[in-house]
């Protein structure tokens, strides 16, 4: 019988693995960006067991010594990753036999690569999304920003992509960020959901040697260990939060670039792009394309594409931990990859746009969009809403037929849509006026907005 070339599981397994399962089998071209945590999670775990005098003093800082090392190198790129090594884990481990001898035997005491992966992914899912957070503080400051600079643009509003009601750029730029304020809330339960380590759950069962999870837990950072070993190691449901957080994250980064290539487009010319932002055309000399916007917008669907992946894998999966699980590193990675991407992008879009205030103006007041407020001017003076719509909509239809806008209907013929109507009727179809009556929490009016945006300045600081 041949010499087995992998060790880790003994003499069980009686040939060498085949050349084709190894190339299947390996991650380490994935998991190797979690060497950090992996050595983390390791050298806490040695901690612990010296604590617990499961090993000597000396035989930990050996290992110690040894895992330290290994850091050291593959931070400075020295480290050789072998496919044959399958992961990082065993990467790793094989080095560290490198480096100090059979003493390496040792660390895997009380420990399996089942609780071991899971531990190192979770640490890795946290650590990222802390940074997922960050961006997302970033990109809400780029919007309170510019929502605080231009504080007297009016646009109109949308309902259906048709004109609806005037609103202020600042209460549109706003909504964003309430948006994005909603998936920092949401990262902050997930932060809290999956605050329990699930190393010294061993393979599935726990172990027999008498292990500190409360210490190990602490150490790196959790509130405390998980309850159940079996669910411990096959739990990915973090990695399935994580992907759904991300992906609508994405759909309000995706939201957002559609708007700024539709305001960006000829046709509707909100607003102007800086021109680092955008990209030329190999054969149009004239254009200027969002390609910045549009790559956010397409990613998007890669995103929710690895969500899907995910839960696919899971959805046939029973207790307790199988080999499928390996691939919830990429998706996650891939995720957070270009979320992380996306969002830095974001905030030099918003941090690029400049409003063309004349134009969003000028389409402020095209459509009627003072209608609902003569509606809500004749329900002040004391009629049903349902019938101050039918006369509001009565003055819309003379205006459209006559060629008018409301503010230029003659006086005399407002007056005969109902006997209430008296001049004061007139400052109702004023856009600005629209805009600034507005008052209700969280309307568009200006002190409203100008207090939602101090307050969320010191919110976000």
């Amino acid at each position: 019988m041949k010499k087995q070339k992998n060790k880790v599981w003994g003499e069980r397994v009686g040939k060498s693995t085949s050349a084709l399962l190894q190339q299947v089998n390996a991650s380490i071209d994935v998991d190797k960006r979690m060497y950090k945590e992996d050595i983390e999670a390791s050298i806490v775990h040695c901690q612990m067991l010296s604590k617990q005098k499961i090993i000597t003093s000396p035989v930990a800082k050996k290992i110690i010594y040894g895992l330290k090392k290994i850091k050291s190198e593959i931070d400075k790129n020295k480290f050789q990753f072998k496919k044959e090594h399958e992961d990082i884990h065993l990467n790793i481990e094989k080095r560290l036999f490198d480096i100090i001898g059979d003493n390496a035997g040792y660390l895997h005491a009380a420990r399996s690569r089942n609780d071991q992966v899971v531990t190192d992914f979770k640490i890795w899912v946290r650590n990222s999304v802390k940074i997922i957070d960050g961006n997302l503080t970033g990109l809400i400051k780029s919007f309170l920003k510019k929502a605080e600079m231009h504080m007297d643009v009016i646009m109109p509003g949308f309902t259906h992509f048709k004109n609806a009601q005037p609103v202020l750029f600042s209460h549109y730029l706003l909504a964003y960020v309430e948006m994005f304020k909603r998936d920092k809330i949401r990262i902050k339960n997930f932060l809290s959901t999956i605050d329990e380590s699930p190393l010294g759950s061993a393979a599935l069962a726990g172990t027999s040697i008498k292990i500190d999870r409360k210490y190990t837990a602490t150490k790196l950072g959790f509130k405390k260990p998980t309850e159940n070993s079996i669910d411990s190691v096959s739990d990915r449901d973090f990695a399935a939060e994580f992907l759904f957080i991300c992906s609508l994250c994405s759909v309000h980064l995706s939201r957002l670039s559609e708007e700024i290539i539709l305001w960006n487009s000829d046709v509707i010319n909100f607003i102007k792009i800086k021109d680092s932002l955008l990209t030329g055309s190999s054969i149009m000399p004239q254009k200027k394309n969002p390609d910045s916007a549009e790559l956010i917008r397409g990613k998007t669907g890669k995103i929710f594409g690895q969500l899907f992946n995910l839960l696919t894998t899971l959805k046939g999966l029973p207790l307790a931990y199988f080999k499928d699980l390996q691939e919830d590193k990429e998706s996650v990675f891939s995720t957070f990859d270009n979320l992380n991407l996306n969002l830095q992008l974001a905030k030099e879009l918003i941090d690029g746009i400049t409003p063309n205030k004349e134009k969003m103006f000028e389409a402020a007041s095209m459509g009627f969009t003072t209608a609902t407020d003569f509606a809500d001017y004749l329900v002040k003076k004391g009629l049903p809403f349902r019938e101050a719509h039918k006369k509001s909509a009565k003055l819309v239809n003379y205006a459209e037929k006559n060629n008018l806008n409301l503010e230029d209907v003659d006086l005399d013929v407002i007056k005969k849509i109902d006997k209430s109507i008296d001049q004061s009727v007139l400052k109702v179809f004023d856009i600005t006026h629209s805009v600034n009556q507005k008052k209700s929490y969280g309307g568009t009016s200006s002190a409203n907005v100008m207090k939602t945006i101090k307050k969320y300045k010191k919110l976000f600081k």
